[in-house]
């Protein structure tokens, strides 16, 4: 089975959101004075969680609550987040009046005003979970690291090992029956089959990756787990076609390898070990095809149904609503047809021989593939609809405006000329005015306020990289691809003139996300 057409969601190193300290109040949306940017009139109230930004300068709250004087500043303290990691000291803050007031002309703030109900702060889960890029794994893990077929690891989930126990238990007690001279050898030819039956899990799985990167789809990862295994594919097929082919080739490996087997069998005699491993090798295989070609989501039998439908009615979202809702009818189906097909002898043996250890087994592992394929149809069917709403998440509407500031700049300072500004972020630029670094909103909270007038803004700000700089014009999935290449908590935003056109939070588009994930 492979999972493929990620929702686009951001990932991270190892897929847990974690949650990062909210500013202080300085910033707010926009670039440095590059870009006119909206009015300030155009920025709505924050909401309640809003007061986890900064609080402004001293009587700056008067100023801002007039009409057109620019976006309202909380006056909440910051409460950073303990298991936040910041590269310093993090701690609870005070008020931010500063007490440097600085005599150079303040540069204007430009870019778009704050994005409607949103918490604005650079706290980040989903793309970079706000540590620097050197601290994200590598790896995205899950489990032991078995390999890199063309590229993609492979890993062995811990429940693997479980159902590894069991096969061998399992097939052991029908060894014992068929070739009871083996004795205690008998589950180590259990083990060697239950190897060998992931492995055939594994070449399964290899062709939904082949054809993946034959249709240039990045492949996350693969994973052999309780219930065999998963490919994860991060994008979705561009047309109906290539969706029928990714997921048709794994059910037509595990025919063509029953096939191999069934071949292998015949120089062999049956009531061998050769014989019997080769026989109990070719049915599992029929199995596994046969189970994966189901027309239900999640299993490859349920894409290929999608694949139909979407080619019929010209819409991927029509194809998967129908897909996983014969998904979740076929794991009701499972639910109480496989219980009473084992008992009826359907699956070779008697039903007078049936007790009631073996129904409550029967029961329990019904039980457990139907919750599978039900939570896999209702996940596929959500991430559809996540899909949908994937082109409403764009940088523009996303970014927040900026102030500039130099490098020797103080922090105080710096905050002041954001606040009277209405901006939520800073960029330190050189005496050209050309951008050089950001400063790190969690950086800024882990500053006491009484040290703020010695404390420059260079050392608070992380150095620009090429990837750290992505277009206004960016949204949807592009969106997600660009800051997934560069994990970072914060990016810089540019018109395709090269303007600057402000900063763009991880955590913004975070927060879109998840409330894009909550819209019906």
């Amino acid at each position: 089975m492979d999972v493929s057409g990620g929702s686009g969601q951001p990932r991270s190193g190892n897929d847990e959101p974690a949650e990062h300290p909210a500013a202080p109040t300085a910033p707010a949306n926009g670039p440095t004075g590059h870009h006119p940017g909206p009015e300030p009139d155009d920025a709505p109230q924050p909401g309640p969680a809003d007061r986890d930004g900064l609080r402004d300068t001293p009587g700056s709250h008067d100023a801002d609550e007039r009409p057109g004087s620019g976006a309202p500043q909380d006056s909440g303290a910051a409460r950073p987040d303990p298991d936040h990691e910041t590269g310093g000291a993090t701690g609870p803050t005070g008020p931010t009046g500063p007490t440097h007031t600085g005599t150079g002309e303040q540069p204007p703030a430009a870019g778009p005003g704050p994005h409607p109900g949103e918490h604005r702060s650079l706290a980040h889960s989903g793309i970079a979970k706000g540590e620097p890029p050197q601290r994200r794994p590598k790896e995205p893990g899950g489990g032991l690291l078995m390999g890199r077929p063309f590229g993609v690891p492979v890993y062995v989930a811990p429940s693997w090992f479980l159902v590894a126990a069991l096969i061998t238990w399992v097939f052991g007690g029908q060894l014992d029956r068929v070739l009871p001279e083996l004795g205690a050898a008998r589950y180590l030819v259990s083990l060697f089959f239950a190897v060998a039956f992931y492995a055939s899990v594994l070449v399964h799985e290899l062709a939904h990756t082949v054809a993946a990167i034959r249709f240039k789809l990045p492949v996350r990862r693969i994973q052999l787990q309780f219930f065999g295994g998963v490919s994860e594919i991060e994008k979705e097929a561009e047309t109906p076609g290539r969706e029928f082919v990714l997921a048709f080739v794994g059910p037509l490996l595990s025919l063509a390898l029953a096939g191999l087997f069934y071949l292998a069998m015949k120089p062999v005699q049956p009531d061998s070990v050769p014989g019997v491993l080769l026989a109990g090798l070719m049915i599992s295989n029929l199995i596994v095809a046969a189970f994966n070609l189901l027309p239900g989501l999640p299993l490859d039998g349920g894409r290929m149904l999608r694949a139909v439908v979407w080619k019929i009615t010209g819409k991927p979202m029509s194809g998967t609503v129908a897909a996983a809702w014969v998904g979740r009818a076929l794991a009701i189906s499972v639910l109480v047809g496989l219980p009473l097909l084992n008992q009826s002898g359907a699956f070779g043996g008697g039903n007078q021989d049936v007790g009631g250890m073996d129904t409550v087994t029967d029961a329990l592992l019904a039980a457990i593939l139907a919750a599978i394929i039900w939570t896999g149809a209702g996940n596929s069917l959500r991430m559809a609809r996540l899909r949908e709403h994937l082109p409403e998440l764009k940088a523009r509407a996303l970014t927040r405006r900026a102030v500039p500031v130099e490098t020797d700049t103080p922090l105080s300072e710096a905050l002041r000329r954001a606040n009277a500004a209405g901006a939520r972020a800073l960029v330190v630029v050189d005496a050209e005015g050309n951008p050089l670094s950001l400063v790190r909103e969690a950086a800024i909270v882990g500053v006491p306020e009484h040290r703020r007038p010695w404390v420059a803004v260079s050392g608070l700000a992380q150095d620009l990289t090429d990837g750290m700089r992505v277009s206004a014009e960016l949204a949807g999935e592009e969106l997600l691809d660009t800051l997934r290449a560069t994990p970072a908590t914060e990016y810089l935003v540019v018109e395709e003139t090269g303007e600057i056109y402000g900063v763009l939070s991880a955590a913004d588009v975070e927060r879109a996300f998840v409330k894009a994930m909550a819209r019906p």
